[in-house]
Formats: structure tokens, C-alpha cells, sequence
């Protein structure tokens, strides 16, 4: 039996956490920058709030219904996310870490007599001990693991747990979920399914296998197999190597100078190398990119990009930054309002692959202790309590977040202190 294990509504659930004043009154979560509204509690969807509001066309509304509102707080949210995702490793061994806020478990190689409780005891211990609330559904394959999960969220929210362990449970959540909320069916695939008149999950079940095949690719027929009970999505307990890193953000403010520009991208290519680092990789290829906000049509717009090839793969900070630099002198140009850079790292290998040329005279050795160094110190006194001076202050390239709430968990000056 797999289990996927959903919080609810986590983001807004991450701010009521160390604020229960917020108890039962809408929230919302913006975007970067302020912009667009990307959570909601259960009580701001009542209120008809939709997923990318513009907020600032919504403030008079978010106002006269009391609609408390925050800048999206990411060092919050992963630091409760790993607090969950530990806790939920304490039932099982193997476990896929899907998302942010959602986990798969894999009770197979487990002997638990009553599965029922084992899901309730998992939402009141993380609920208990995190204060995040989630749902948990569970089903011989992850796929019916998903759609238990819907099913009580949309029927039973209080109760919160379901578990597929009979043929008519299974025919129950299959009759109730439309094709297009299938995981794994997309939009072009679901308006497919519904023209040939299948328009449930249930439908889906009874369509023939070939046609399926032909229609859907190998990936329809996985799905097919998945809603039948035949496990054909395996869990993930490792972690894939990734195929690139990428950080690119708008800015608080428009961007018209080379030095803050190259600031900005310098703080993006620091933490890009952090990443590597990391998770024990290099790089052998940087793709890097400016542009303007197309929707600001008084200004002059303007996209370039350019790919950097490292003569030796690399995670240290400052080769990376030397090569940035490089980059961006062949696609800055003056007089230009800039609203966004990145930088993307990619052709990564691990680590202890490295091909090192005959004609290489960096001391690598050297600046690998350098970057360990780096990294403790600032793992130690806070980020970017040291940091490489081409960084800036970033006074307006920062993101825009008017309305973050503490980092509770991270930051020694906003750990709550309690009176006794």
C-alpha cells in the first residue's frame, strides 16, 4: 500500500504555525515581488480569491474583507517542510519527497495491521508536534494514493484520512474523479478523453488497452495500469541527479547601470555555486540572461542571452563569478531599464568526476578549502555574512517583500521568546 501524505493548504499553514491569531481569517501568499496572489487558506478561497490575482488591483477587496496578506517567506516554508518530511520518515523507511509539501510512502516492506490508523496517527503527530495540517490518502498504487487524497479533501477535509483497501473504495474514488483530474493526464489528453466519452477515471478504466496505447503513448498506459491497481510508478526515495540549477528573479526596482546589474547577477551565481556545492556537483556550462518587464510597453525592451563554456567543470564561486562577468560584458547594453537577470548552470556532473586539463593552472585544491571555508562561515554566523565583494548591498535589486513574516526557525533575532 503507498500513502501520499498532502499538507493542506501549506503555505498559509507555515504562517498560522507561529501566528494562531490567524486562525480561521483568509489568507493569501504573493508571489516574488509582491505580485500575483500563488496560496490561499480554505477561507480566502470561499471569499472567490483566485490563484494569480494581481494584488495590488485586489488590495481594496483583500482590505474590506480582512484578508491577511504576506510575501511569500520560502526560508519558512522549506525549513517546516523538512520538519514534516522527518516526522513522516519515522513511519517508513521509504519515502519520495514529491514536493515541497507533499510525500509518498511506500508501506510495502511494513507490517502494519490497521493502515486507517497508521494515517491517522501521521496527521495528528505532524499536526501535534509541526502544527501543519494534512491529508492522507492511500491506495495500491501512487496514482489511486493521489486521487484518495483528493477524494477526502474534497468530501471529508475533517477526517483527512482515506484508505483504498477494498474494490468498491477504489470504484468509489474512480467514479468521483473526472478524467482531467487524474494525476498524470494533462489538458490536451484530458479534452482527448473527454471527445471519445470518457469522462471519469472510471470511464478511463474501461477504455481497451491498445487504444489507450495509441492514443496516449506509453504514458497513458502507465497511468491505465496505475488505476487498475498495477503499480507502474515506482517511487523515488533517492533524490535524481539534477539536470540544472537555475536563479533568476525579477528586482524590487528597474535596474539602468552595469555595477548594480552585475550585483545582482553576482548574488545569483553565488547561490547558484552554494547549490552545486551542495549537492556535490560542478558545472561545465553557464547560461546567463537579461531582459526587461514586457509589460512596462513605455520602455524599451530588450532579451539577450549567452552560453558560457567552463574550460573545467566547476563549483567554486569565484571562477564562476569571473566567467559571469565575461558573459555579461557581451550582453549588457547602456541605457537599458532592466527587470530581470539569471543564471542557469548546466552540463552538471558529480563532483569526483572531474576531467582536469594538462593546461589547467588553477590551484584547485586551494579554493576548494577556500569554498568549504566559505560555506562554514556562513552556515555559522548567517547568510552571506560573508560574501564576495562585486555582491553590493542590492538595495534595489532585492526582491520586493513588503508584508515576509520572520523566519522563525532560521534566524536567531526572530525566534519567538515566551514570557513565563
Amino acid at each position: 500500500m503507498i500513502a501520499l501524505v498532502d499538507c493542506n493548504n501549506f503555505y498559509a499553514s507555515c504562517e498560522r504555525v507561529f501566528n494562531p491569531s490567524l486562525e480561521g481569517k483568509p489568507i493569501v501568499i504573493l508571489s516574488n515581488n509582491d505580485g500575483c496572489v500563488i496560496a490561499r487558506s480554505d477561507e480566502a478561497k470561499e471569499l472567490g480569491i483566485k490563484m494569480g490575482a494581481i494584488a495590488f488591483m485586489n488590495r481594496e477587496f483583500f482590505e474590506a474583507n480582512g484578508v491577511q496578506v504576506f510575501s511569500s517567506n520560502y526560508t519558512l516554508y522549506g525549513s517546516l517542510s523538512n520538519r514534516v518530511m522527518r516526522k513522516l520518515g519515522t513511519f517508513c523507511n521509504n519515502i519520495e519527497y514529491y514536493s515541497i509539501d507533499e510525500a509518498f510512502l511506500d508501506f510495502s516492506s511494513h507490517i502494519y495491521q490497521d493502515l486507517l490508523q497508521v494515517g491517522f496517527e501521521m496527521k495528528a503527530q505532524v499536526f501535534s508536534e509541526i502544527g501543519i495540517p494534512v491529508s492522507v490518502g492511500m491506495g495500491p498504487t501512487k496514482t489511486l494514493a493521489k486521487m484518495a487524497n483528493r477524494f477526502i479533501k474534497k468530501t471529508n477535509k475533517q477526517k483527512g484520512v482515506h484508505v483504498l483497501d477494498s474494490a468498491d473504495k477504489i470504484e468509489e474514488v474512480l467514479a468521483f474523479t473526472a478524467v482531467a483530474d487524474v494525476w498524470g493526464i494533462g489538458p490536451q489528453y484530458a479534452k482527448l478523453l473527454q471527445q471519445h466519452g470518457f469522462l471519469t477515471a472510471a470511464d478511463l478504466v474501461k477504455a481497451p488497452e491498445e487504444w489507450v496505447r495509441k492514443q496516449m503513448s506509453v504514458v497513458g498506459q502507465r497511468t491505465l495500469n496505475e488505476l487498475k491497481g498495477i503499480c507502474s510508478i515506482a517511487l523515488e526515495a533517492e533524490t535524481p541527479t539534477k539536470k540544472n540549477i537555475c536563479v533568476a528573479r525579477g528586482f524590487g526596482q528597474l535596474i539602468n547601470n552595469k555595477p548594480e546589474l552585475q550585483g545582482a547577477l553576482a548574488n545569483y551565481v553565488s547561490i547558484v555555486a552554494e547549490k552545486l556545492r551542495k549537492g556535490n556537483l560542478c558545472t561545465k556550462q553557464m547560461h546567463l540572461f537579461v531582459q526587461t518587464n514586457e509589460h512596462r510597453t513605455q520602455d524599451e525592451q530588450y532579451y539577450r542571452s549567452i552560453d558560457v563554456a567552463l574550460p573545467v567543470a566547476s563549483s567554486d564561486t569565484t571562477e564562476l563569478l569571473h566567467y559571469a562577468n565575461l558573459g555579461l560584458d557581451r550582453i549588457y547594453r547602456p541605457g537599458i531599464n532592466y527587470h530581470k537577470v539569471g543564471c542557469m548552470a548546466l552540463n552538471l556532473i558529480p563532483a569526483n568526476q572531474i576531467q582536469f586539463s594538462m593546461f589547467d593552472a588553477q590551484n584547485r585544491l586551494r579554493k576548494n578549502t577556500m569554498m568549504k571555508a566559505l560555506d562554514n562561515l556562513n552556515l555559522d554566523l548567517g547568510k552571506n555574512a560573508v560574501k564576495f565583494a562585486t555582491q553590493g548591498n542590492g538595495k534595489n535589486w532585492h526582491l520586493r517583500q513588503e508584508k515576509c513574516s520572520p523566519c522563525y526557525t532560521t534566524r536567531w533575532q526572530d525566534i519567538l521568546t515566551i514570557q513565563i
